[in-house]
C-alpha cells in the first residue's frame, strides 16, 4: 500500500470498480500535479477525520482519470479529475447530512471549495487550485442542487 497519510492510501483514493470492470488506468503518474493533489487532499481529510471524533472515514471515489470520469457520468470540470475531490461517507459518525453539519462551520479554515451532501448516499468535498468558494450544497434524490440547508 502506498500511504498518503496516516489513515489514507493512494490504493483507495484510485480504486474504481469501473475502471476495474472496463480496463482502465487509473492510478496518476509519480511526480504528477494529481499525484501531489491526492496528497492535499488527504491531508484535508485527516483533518477531516478529527472533526469527525478520529472515526474511520469510507472512501467511495477520489481521483478518476478522465477516461473513468467520462465512463460514470461525471462533470466534465470534475475536480476527481485533478485530484481535488472525494466522495466519502463515517458511518461511526453518522449520516452524510450530519457529516455536512459537522463539516460547514470548518470549511475556510479547511479550504473547501465545494462541500455537497448527496442525498442520503454520500459526502462530496472538493478543493480547488484557485480561490475556495465554500459552497455548501445539497443534491438531492432527483439531481436538483441547492444551497445546503
Amino acid at each position: 500500500m502506498t500511504e498518503l497519510t496516516a489513515h489514507f492510501t493512494l490504493e483507495e483514493f484510485t480504486d474504481s470498480q469501473t475502471a476495474a470492470r472496463k480496463g482502465i488506468p487509473n492510478v496518476p503518474p509519480v511526480g504528477s500535479p494529481e499525484r501531489a493533489n491526492l496528497k492535499r487532499t488527504a491531508d484535508v481529510m485527516e483533518e477531516v477525520r478529527t472533526i469527525l471524533g478520529d472515526k474511520p472515514i469510507l472512501v467511495s471515489s477520489g481521483y478518476r482519470s478522465p477516461a473513468v470520469n467520462a465512463a460514470v457520468g461525471g462533470s466534465k470540470s470534475s475536480a476527481h479529475m485533478s485530484g481535488l475531490a472525494v466522495d466519502f461517507s463515517c458511518p461511526g459518525y453518522g449520516t452524510p447530512r450530519a457529516i455536512c453539519v459537522a463539516l460547514s462551520p470548518h470549511m475556510k479554515k479547511l479550504g473547501i471549495d465545494q462541500l455537497i451532501y448527496e442525498y442520503d448516499t454520500w459526502v462530496h468535498l472538493g478543493l480547488t487550485g484557485g480561490t475556495p468558494r465554500h459552497q455548501a450544497l445539497t443534491i438531492d434524490n432527483k439531481g436538483t442542487r441547492s444551497g445546503f440547508a
